[in-house]
């Protein structure tokens, strides 16, 4: 019989190892999937061209050193094998989500101890909410390092290892130069705080247990454990950890006191921090001059003044009222359940009454489950129904956007009630408060609202699903004033949005790939005569447009020649690999009118190539018809001269004899 048991045990145990060789296989590669999928003219070839021709010749100074360290990074990269090539970059890339999803993994699984099925779900949730192209390498990085930092604060504080915390700290001080609006990640040491609070009121706690324990006088004991344990909730977990862990006595940090702990776990974090960024920055005086940093940082907190979506403020108000904005189904589902549980309630309360009826009973008990299936049921049927709160076209954000923002508030929900729930212990209070930080974080020093939250949910999809899995498995029915409240229909309006998440968001990964800020379609076309575009699927329209702009590159041998770029067109600058005279991206508010008409002033006798996109050339023509007839003193308002920096670029254009020599459907060539 024990053999069979121990043959059992070996083959569950293989099971187990092939599952989770299966899940780490997956995750390694299906963020992958889309690396040969659609012509991005916006962020993807900006990025890669800025990787390419990294340095303050062909880049913005502002964006070099304020994402330097992503910069540095891409740079590598374009040196490995096929590092010339978009799908080649795609791939290398793609790695560091990847690399996201299997950290989350691990950590899930072998140090929060989640079940090895539900993480895995989570982390294909996280892959596939992934919108942002790969190649915005300071947000992947980020996301990296910002994971880094999670863990080794957990790691650190809860094992008392000030190694992790040192690491924890440098993490987020190198993550200022991966992207210089990553400073308000310093935020984190409100988690090595609150957890230090935890930490010193559960000692207290259980201080004053051992002393009344101790007290030979049994008649005070009970009436002072029950005043001081009972009375206060939040120490009943600490009373059940003792009994389950004697051990926990010998725990190191215990018995200190908050301020000297949090003293000594802040200076930890704070010299981790401090030495990554004067290491880092020391470097980088010796390369380039710490005033060209400064220069550079100097211009990024003037652009708020033309890019006003990058204040401080504005993200904080654009983040804020989505959330707003989203509480209307929030409060819609939430009248849901309320309904739902009155109706099981008074179902309840009449199969009490009936009791000796057998059948009522049963008939009632039925009436329980099945108003709560038919309650999920109604709200998917309600929220598909509407047609506004999630699309059916997978290759947009409507797919995935509103279930998204309430996936993260029930992420934000689910934290705050395990911090404040009495059984709750310490090191998941930790975690929780930790997932709700990096939420609120991830979206600040972005103009893109809530979505960089969205695209770094390693932990916290897992974490939500898990803490899901278990409301749904083990919380029952509770009486209340003599009345039982039956938790099912919750759990089914529960289970029913997260069988919508996780439909939506699976669809949408598996769907979606970025291209001008939204969804490829229709990929069934290549670029042939495009080296750097070898094997790239995309719509038979770009591949024209490509196709021929790459012809006439080749035939006048411009590989290597300086580019001027405007008008939502900076990818070309890697995709013709023609490095850009200043900025490849000019015509981005956060590029200035002043730094423009200085980088044109500096090109002195220099005639670099320049490439219009269409709009820009239909532009100039009527600006140069309304010319003829209206001049304006140089100061005044002009209604034809819109655009400041197109009209500064035309009229370098008109002063070094500029002609139109190659024009398609969109793009137009001058030399």
């Amino acid at each position: 019989m024990q053999s069979k048991v121990k043959d059992g045990n070996i083959r569950s145990g293989r099971l187990m190892n092939m599952a989770e060789s299966f899940f780490v296989v997956i995750l390694a590669f299906y963020p992958l999937r889309h690396v040969n999928w659609g012509l991005d003219l916006w962020d993807t070839g900006y990025n890669y061209a800025n990787f390419t021709y990294m340095g303050t010749e062909h880049m913005d100074p502002m964006w070099l050193f304020s994402t330097y360290l992503s910069n540095v990074l891409g740079n590598l990269l374009t040196k490995l094998p096929n590092g010339g090539t978009l799908v080649g970059m795609n791939v290398y890339t793609g790695l560091f989500v990847s690399l996201l999803a299997l950290l989350g993994y691990w950590f899930c699984t072998r140090k929060l101890k989640m079940q090895s099925w539900l993480v895995f779900v989570g982390e294909m949730v996280a892959v596939s909410l992934c919108w942002c192209p790969t190649a915005k390498l300071y947000d992947y990085i980020t996301y990296v390092l910002f994971l880094g930092c999670v863990i080794l604060l957990y790691l650190g504080l809860t094992g008392e290892r000030k190694g992790c915390l040192i690491g924890a700290g440098v993490c987020l001080g190198v993550n200022v130069l991966v992207r210089f609006s990553n400073i308000p990640e310093m935020a984190m040491i409100l988690a090595v705080w609150a957890y230090d609070f935890i930490c010193e009121r559960e000692e207290k706690l259980r201080s004053k247990y051992r002393t009344i324990s101790a007290d030979e006088t049994e008649d005070k004991a009970p009436k002072l454990m029950k005043e001081e344990v009972a009375g206060n909730r939040a120490s009943a977990s600490v009373e059940r950890k003792l009994s389950e862990n004697s051990e926990e006595k010998n725990m190191p940090g215990q018995n200190v006191g908050y301020l000297k702990r949090t003293v000594r776990h802040t200076g930890w974090c704070l010299l981790g921090y401090v030495a990554a960024l004067f290491a880092l920055m020391g470097y980088i005086h010796i390369r380039y001059g710490i005033g060209e940093y400064t220069a550079g940082i100097k211009r990024l907190f003037a652009m708020t003044e033309n890019a006003t979506d990058y204040k401080a403020m504005a993200m904080v108000m654009k983040m804020i009222d989505t959330y707003v904005e989203n509480l209307y189904w929030v409060l819609r589902i939430g009248v849901i359940v309320a309904v739902g549980m009155i109706v099981a309630a008074l179902f309840g309360f009449i199969r009490q009454k009936t009791i000796k009826n057998t059948t009522v009973t049963k008939i009632f008990t039925f009436a329980i489950y099945a108003s709560g299936v038919a309650l999920g049921a109604g709200m998917l049927f309600w929220l598909y129904r509407t047609g506004r709160f999630c699309s059916l076209e997978f290759y947009s954000y409507g797919a995935m956007f509103r279930p998204g923002v309430l996936f993260l508030m029930l992420t934000m929900l689910i934290g705050a009630i395990r911090i404040f729930h009495p059984g709750c212990g310490r090191e998941e209070k930790l975690i929780s408060g930790m997932l709700i930080l990096v939420i609120l974080l991830a979206s600040l020093g972005s103009n893109n609202g809530i979505y960089p939250s969205l695209n770094n949910l390693f932990v916290a999809a897992p974490y939500t699903l898990w803490e899901s899995f278990r409301f749904i498995r083990y919380v029952g029915k509770k009486e209340i004033a003599h009345v039982t409240i039956d938790s099912f229909p919750a759990k089914c309006v529960l289970t029913a949005f997260l069988l919508l998440c996780l439909f939506q968001f699976g669809c949408f990964g598996a769907e979606f790939a970025f291209a001008e800020a939204t969804g490829v379609q229709n990929i069934g076309a290549q670029v042939e005569n495009n080296d750097v575009l070898k094997n790239v699927k995309m719509s038979e329209e770009k591949a024209r447009w490509m196709t021929e702009l790459s012809a006439y590159i080749n035939e006048n041998d411009l590989r290597g020649q300086e580019v001027i770029l405007y008008g939502y067109i900076p990818s070309l600058s890697y995709y013709l690999q023609m490095p850009s005279a200043f900025n490849p991206w000019s015509d981005l508010n956060s590029y200035s009118y002043e730094a423009m008409a200085k980088d044109i002033e500096e090109l002195g006798n220099e005639t670099p190539v320049i490439i219009l996109e269409n709009e820009c050339v239909e532009y100039l023509a009527g600006l140069r018809e309304a010319s003829e007839t209206s001049r304006m003193e140089e100061g005044e308002t002009d209604s034809f001269f819109t655009d400041r920096k197109l009209n500064l670029l035309e009229k370098f254009m008109t002063e070094n004899n500029y002609e139109l020599t190659f024009r398609n459907e969109k793009f137009a060539v001058y030399r």
